[in-house]
């Protein structure tokens, strides 16, 4: 099952790992960005986001569709 967060980025499985970063960086709130004691929660999105978009690399799957 694809992470629903992931499945909001709307991202190709032909993205890059960058622009995967620059998407899940975009979709938080500037707020929560803003706030260093949710940086470990931060860290563990992103690295969430970037196995979540591997997978869909692997199974070859096209989540905007």
């Amino acid at each position: 099952m694809t992470d629903p967060a992931y499945l909001r980025l709307g991202l190709p499985p032909t993205a890059s790992p960058q622009t995967v970063l620059r998407a899940a960086v975009r979709a938080l709130h500037p707020d929560t960005r803003a706030v260093r004691s949710f940086r470990t929660a931060r860290k563990r999105f992103y690295l969430q986001m970037l196995c979540a978009h591997a997978a869909q690399q692997a199974a070859g799957d096209n989540p905007t569709g």
